[in-house]
């Protein structure tokens, strides 16, 4: 997500000037907002509420502007934020399972575009506001009902009968292509940073690496990329070609771009085991 200078007028006085270049060109403030600790096994979320972790973009909308997690304001289209509460929202700027490559393509562009018509704002929290979760979102939804919005809902969210009910629920969203779910305490009231009060249900871990070549592919592959030469942070590399669409593997993530990968558990030799391709790194 680029933050692009806003050039002010050349007439005002020299130190003016230069101080508004510096305002204009300096760095997004990045938004406080929730994070999510991973769930463990042992922990009893029974009677919390859980929903799908939808794999598309943050956004944050303050009351007056729809950004970034980072701050960074995105163009959306103005047709997209009229109508918006005049209070703070979180949630996911998202089409489809399996789609963060083309999600990231719209939302990333520097000028509004009509691929924003394939967005949807998928509302999860309401920052800042009183209350247990679902009183928060309740908030959205009476605002919803007399300003209806077609490109706008509240995740669902469905209550925890036990460990066996969060585990069915999990596998559901994954066979259907799904990264996960969110469990949160519905009592508790919003905070920021990272809280054991929000935890993501995944089977799977995550890690980066930074494309540093491609292995050809073969067989209904040949002539495009058949898997990606990935190096790890300490530098030992893998190779990625699980998780990657035929459209990523026509036109694959450039050398020197990060991509996310998920894996279950190492092999002998300490490498991430049943590598996968998730995403190229969301722009900072």
């Amino acid at each position: 997500m680029s933050r692009k200078a806003i050039i002010p007028p050349s007439n005002l006085p020299p130190l003016i000037l230069l101080f508004c270049l510096f305002l204009s060109l300096a760095p997004a403030q990045a938004a406080d907002l929730l994070l999510l600790k991973r769930y463990t096994p042992d922990a009893d979320v029974s009677g919390w509420l859980m929903s799908e972790k939808l794999d598309g973009v943050r956004g944050h909308w303050t009351g007056s502007e729809l950004v970034s997690r980072q701050g960074n304001p995105f163009a959306a289209p103005a047709w997209f934020t009229k109508g918006l509460p005049p209070f703070e929202l979180d949630g996911e700027l998202w089409t489809q399972r399996g789609d963060f490559a083309g999600i990231q393509s719209i939302v990333s562009r520097d000028e509004p575009h009509a691929g924003w018509r394939e967005i949807g704002y998928h509302i999860f929290e309401a920052p800042n506001t009183a209350g247990g979760l679902l009183e928060r979102l309740d908030r959205l939804r009476t605002w919803l009902r007399e300003h209806p919005l077609e490109h706008m809902q509240i995740i669902e969210q469905t209550p925890v009968l036990d460990r066996q009910h969060l585990q069915a629920r999990l596998e559901a969203v994954e066979n259907l292509g799904g990264e996960g779910l969110v469990v949160r305490n519905p009592d508790a009231a919003y905070t920021t940073g990272r809280s054991d009060q929000a935890l993501k249900v995944v089977s799977f871990q995550t890690l980066e690496g930074r494309v540093v070549g491609y292995r050809e592919g073969k067989g209904k592959y040949a002539g495009m990329t058949g898997s990606l030469e990935v190096e790890l942070g300490d530098g030992r590399r893998l190779f990625i070609g699980s998780g990657l669409s035929d459209a990523e593997r026509r036109a694959p993530p450039p050398v020197g771009a990060w991509v996310t990968f998920k894996y279950r558990g190492l092999t002998r030799n300490g490498l991430p085991r049943f590598a996968s391709f998730l995403r190229v790194r969301q722009l900072p």
